[in-house]
Order: structure tokens, then sequence, then C-alpha cells
């Protein structure tokens, strides 16, 4: 007899394979092109040798799951399963989730794709979440309709070490890089929704450790204030080892938030890494599904 609902997700959001196996979901490998030869994330390509080539400042472009690569890891999932919630990065940064959505409709109903626009621990969570919900019974159906109706109630904000690889994909020009470097300029990001997006320019690492934390206060105290603190999903994320700097990052964010719970510690996603290189620092916060 088969079992009812299989999540599957893609290593964006930070589950490794050997992570899928114990949390009992399936992961789908990201592609990437390094020097025009094509390695995916966890498979072919570790985190050390992806920003080893970084450093060596290799072509490196992101590219999606081929439509076989997605429907053979689906007809497998499905020898096993009545039906599946396959959940992919951000509409807003990929086309793979338009891609799955267009597959998905020779599935007979038996595919649910969820554009819940996040990615890395957020798209996590949002795994975590769907696991939750199908233990507890939830169809396809209703997973997807929860994980939408709830996709924008999370934020990550990133500070940046080096501005080289946003000069680099063409998101700062130049001379703003230039003039960056010299003035120990760390840009302060955010993905709420669809896209990495500019939230504040700051002098230093300092500066915008405070500046990420200020801006998670400001969410817990308005949009997210009908939940309370201990109940919200707080994760940190980074890029590149997790040296000292992450440890004490950590360590800043439990003593400003003491009554929160730290659900996860993750590396972030080599989708989102390339575009910002090693070296980043970041924190999330998501509501719970029961509030």
């Amino acid at each position: 007899m088969k079992k009812k609902t299989a999540i599957v997700t893609d290593s964006n959001s930070g589950i490794t394979q050997a992570q899928a196996k114990e949390l009992g979901v399936f992961v789908l490998p990201m592609p990437f092109f390094i020097n025009e030869e094509v390695f995916y994330e966890d498979i072919s390509l570790t985190q050390e040798e992806f920003y080893k080539k970084l450093a060596e400042d290799a072509d490196i472009s992101t590219s999606q799951p081929s439509p076989g690569e997605v429907m053979d890891l689906w007809d497998k999932v499905l020898e096993e399963y009545e039906e599946i919630v396959h959940i992919p990065m951000s509409s807003g940064l990929s086309k793979s989730c338009e891609t799955a959505t267009m597959l998905a409709k020779d599935y007979d109903g038996k595919v649910h794709v969820v554009d819940n626009q996040r990615i890395s621990v957020t798209q996590r969570q949002s795994v975590m979440d769907a696991l939750k919900l199908a233990e507890q019974g939830s169809t396809g159906a209703k997973i997807k309709e929860i994980l939408e109706k709830v996709k924008l109630e999370a934020s990550i904000y990133i500070t940046l070490e080096t501005l080289k690889y946003l000069k680099k994909g063409g998101r700062i020009t130049p001379a703003a890089a230039a003039i960056g470097t010299v003035l120990n300029i760390k840009p302060v990001l955010q993905i709420q929704g669809e896209k990495l997006d500019a939230y504040a320019k700051v002098r230093g690492r300092a500066q915008g450790r405070k500046t990420m934390l200020d801006a998670v206060r400001k969410d817990l105290e308005g949009r997210f204030s009908a939940v309370p603190v201990e109940k919200m999903h707080f994760a940190i994320a980074y890029s590149g080892a997790r040296n000292e700097e992450v440890e004490d990052w950590i360590a800043e964010v439990r003593a400003a938030f003491p009554q929160a719970v730290i659900d996860f510690v993750d590396p972030l996603s080599l989708s989102v890494s390339c575009h910002i290189g090693a070296g980043a620092l970041a924190v999330t916060v998501s509501t719970p599904l029961e509030q």
C-alpha cells in the first residue's frame, strides 16, 4: 500500500541529501555551471569546492533542474506515494517554479507545486511545515493552500563581507563598489517574498549586524506583533565556513532575543551565495503555522 503525501524540495532549501533521508523528504539538487562544466549541489559539488572555485574567480552561473530531472524524481517518488507537495525556490528568483507548475499539469492532480516565494532557511521552514501538515493528515492540495497563504510571513536579512559579487552580477556599478570598498560600506540585503533587495547601507560589520537585529525587532513589533516572540521561527545563515564570526553572530542574536528559539543554523543556499560571496551573515524570522 502506498504512503499518502511526499514532500519534495530543491537544494536551495539548504537541506542536504543526508538530512533529507533523516527527515523523510526528497531534495532535487540544483545544477551550477562552473567554467562551462555542470555540477550538482551536494552531489558533485560540496560547499567547500564551491567557495574554492568562487575565490579562484571561476565563471559560475546558476541553472534550474531540467524537466527530465524533475519528472524522473517525481515518477520515482510516486511509486511509493499517492501524491507530492513540491516546494521549489522562490518564483521571483528562478524559473524552476514556473517549469514545475507546467510539468505538474501532466500528473492528474498528483503533484501540487507550492509557489511560496522562499529560499534558503525560510524555504527549509516551509518544508518542515509541510511535513508537519502531512503527518497531521492534510492533503497535498490543503498543504499547498496553507503554505501559499503564509508565504510572505517571513523575512531574511543578510549583511555582506564583500561588494565584489554584486558588482560582478551587475547589481551595483563598478564605481559604487570601489567607493563602497574604500569607505567600508556593507550593504544589508533583505528577502521578503520575491527578490533579493537592498535594505540599508552601513559602515562596517558591527553596524551591519546591529541593523539586521533592529530590522528583526521592527518586524516583531510590527508585521508579526500578533505572534509571541517565543513562538516565532528564528534561523541563522551564513556563507562560507562556519567560523568564529558565525558563532559570535549566533551569540549576538541570542542575546538580542533571549526568549527566541533558534530552529537551525545553516549555510546559505549556493544560489544566493554565488551573488554575494563568502563571509555573509543572515538572520531570518517566520511565523509558525499555529498562532
